[in-house]
C-alpha cells in the first residue's frame, strides 16, 4: 500500500508539473491567431496610477518608478514629477494595445514634459504604428541639463501623455506603462559639450555562424538578452518579440533581421510592411526603425549601424545620433504583421544577426552612480548577455538559475518544491517539514498587471 501511495504521489506531482510546463511554454497557448497572443508584460513592481484630465490634479511619479495606466482614443492624461537642478530627466510612455486590436496607420502616442507655466522642456515627434498592426510603441520626453537651457530649475513639472487616434481606430482603451528615470549630471570639472563631428556609417558584413535559440519577450521588462552573434526565434502573425543588447561607450550596433520561407495556405500572398524592426535606447526612447515586405519567401531588412555610443551625442543635430547618448541596454522590438497570416500558417522562422562593433572606451565622470539609476553596464549585465537572460532571470538566486536552465519557470519550481515536501510528508506519515518558502519573483512571467 505504501508503494502504491508513493506512485500516486509521484504521478500527481508529475501531472502538476506537466501542466505548469505546458502553461509556461511560450507559444503553446496562442497558436490560434493574433487574439490569442500574449499581451505586453508590465514590470513586476509597476504601480497602478490614474492620470488626470487636468494638470492641476495629475498624480505624482517618483524617480525610478514604473507605473501602469490606460488611455482612451484622443485622450490627454497629466502627471506630476519633481525635478532637481542637476540630473537629466527622462519620462517614457509605452502604449501597448492588445494583440489583434484595431489600429489605424497614424494612431500613436505623444509625451510632453512642461513647466507649471506651460512651456515645453522637451518632447519628440508623435510615435505612431505606421501600419494597421497593433504593437507596443514607446516615446519619451526629456529635460537636459545644460547652460542656458530650458527647464533648469528644481521644482514641480507636468507630464502630458496624448493618444492620437484616427476615426477608423478601435474604441478600446490602451494599456500604458510609464517610467521616470534620472541620469546623474557630470562631476565637477567634467566637460562634455561638443557633439561628434563624424562616424563610420558603413554597414559591416552580416554576422555568420550557427544560429542559437533565443526566445524574445513581450516588451521591455522581459526582453531576452542578445550578444554579438546569430540568433534564431519564431514569429506568429501579429506578434512582437523584444530583445535587449548591451552597448558600451564607443560601440555601434548593426542588426540584420531575416524571415525564412513560411508554410503557405495560398499560391501567393503579400504584406507590406510585414517585418518591422525598431530600436529603443536605455530610457525607452526611439532610435531607429526599419521594415520590409514579405510574400512567404526569404526576406530581410537591416538596422544600423548606430552612431557610436557617446555622451556628447545628446548635443548633436543628427537625429540618428542624438538618442545614442548613454551606455546600457538597448532594446529591439521585432514585429510580424498580422496580414502575413492571410496566406501562411503557423509561425515564421526569424534570424537575427547582431553585430556589436567598436572598442569600448571609458565613459564620462558622473556625479553619482549612473548604473544604479539604469544607465551604464555592469559585469552582471555582460554576463546576462552571454547567457541570454531576461532581467528577471539575471536577478534570480543560484537555485532558480539552475531551474531556469532546465526550462522550468519560477512558478513551476515552487509547485515542484511544495509537491516534493508533500510527498515526503506522506511517506513519513507526518506533516510537511517546516521551513521557509523559497524566495523569487512570482509576477515576472504571470498575467499582465494592467
Amino acid at each position: 500500500m505504501k508503494r502504491q501511495r508513493s506512485r500516486s504521489g509521484r504521478t500527481a506531482l508529475v501531472a502538476a508539473a506537466a501542466m505548469c510546463v505546458v502553461a509556461a511554454v511560450p507559444g503553446a497557448a496562442y497558436a490560434a491567431g493574433p487574439d490569442d497572443l500574449p499581451p505586453y508584460r508590465t514590470a513586476p513592481d509597476a504601480r497602478p496610477v490614474k492620470g488626470a484630465a487636468s494638470s492641476a490634479e495629475g498624480p505624482r511619479l517618483d524617480p525610478g518608478g514604473i507605473y501602469t495606466d490606460s488611455i482612451e482614443p484622443g485622450e490627454e492624461r497629466f502627471y506630476t514629477v519633481d525635478l532637481d537642478a542637476k540630473s537629466n530627466a527622462f519620462v517614457s510612455a509605452v502604449a501597448a494595445p492588445k494583440p489583434g486590436s484595431k489600429v489605424a496607420f497614424n494612431d500613436g502616442i505623444d509625451i510632453v514634459l512642461m513647466t507649471t507655466g506651460g512651456d515645453e522642456c522637451g518632447s519628440a515627434d508623435d510615435t505612431d504604428f505606421g501600419s494597421e498592426q497593433a504593437r507596443p510603441i514607446a516615446d519619451y520626453a526629456t529635460r537636459r541639463i545644460q547652460e542656458d537651457g530650458d527647464c533648469q530649475q528644481a521644482g514641480p513639472y507636468y507630464v502630458k501623455v496624448v493618444r492620437t487616434s484616427e476615426k477608423t481606430s478601435g474604441a478600446e482603451a490602451w494599456p500604458v506603462e510609464l517610467a521616470f528615470m534620472r541620469e546623474p549630471g557630470l562631476a565637477s570639472g567634467a566637460s562634455a559639450t561638443a557633439p561628434p563631428t563624424s562616424w563610420n556609417s558603413a554597414s559591416p558584413a552580416p554576422v555568420s555562424g550557427t544560429p542559437q535559440k533565443r526566445e524574445g519577450g513581450t516588451g521591455f521588462n522581459d526582453a531576452r538578452a542578445l550578444g554579438d552573434g546569430v540568433w534564431k526565434d519564431t514569429l506568429a502573425p501579429g506578434q512582437t518579440r523584444f530583445y535587449r543588447v548591451p552597448l558600451d561607450w564607443g560601440q555601434q550596433l548593426t542588426v540584420n533581421a531575416e524571415l525564412a520561407g513560411a508554410k503557405m495556405t495560398k499560391d501567393s500572398g503579400f504584406a507590406s510592411p510585414a517585418l518591422t524592426t525598431a530600436l529603443y535606447n536605455t530610457a525607452r526612447g526611439p532610435v531607429l526603425s526599419e521594415d520590409t515586405s514579405y510574400d512567404g519567401k526569404q526576406a530581410a531588412d537591416g538596422l544600423g549601424p548606430t552612431a557610436p555610443v557617446a555622451y556628447n551625442n545628446r548635443f548633436s543635430d543628427d537625429s540618428a545620433a542624438r538618442p545614442v547618448r548613454f551606455s546600457g541596454w538597448y532594446y529591439l522590438a521585432v514585429t510580424l504583421d498580422k496580414k502575413v497570416g492571410e496566406f501562411t500558417t503557423g509561425t515564421v522562422p526569424l534570424t537575427l544577426r547582431v553585430n556589436i562593433g567598436g572598442k569600448a572606451v571609458p565613459g564620462p565622470d558622473y556625479d553619482g552612480d549612473a548604473a544604479a539609476a539604469g544607465f551604464g553596464l555592469t559585469g552582471s549585465d555582460r554576463e546576462a548577455a552571454e547567457k541570454g537572460q531576461t532581467a528577471a532571470e539575471a536577478g534570480e538566486s543560484g537555485t532558480m538559475k539552475v531551474v531556469a536552465a532546465a526550462g522550468i519557470g519560477t512558478g513551476t519550481a515552487l509547485v515542484l518544491g511544495l509537491g516534493v515536501w508533500t510527498m515526503l510528508a506522506r511517506r513519513r506519515g507526518s506533516t510537511a517539514p517546516a521551513g521557509p518558502v523559497p524566495d523569487g519573483p512570482t509576477q515576472q512571467y504571470g498575467p499582465s498587471a494592467w
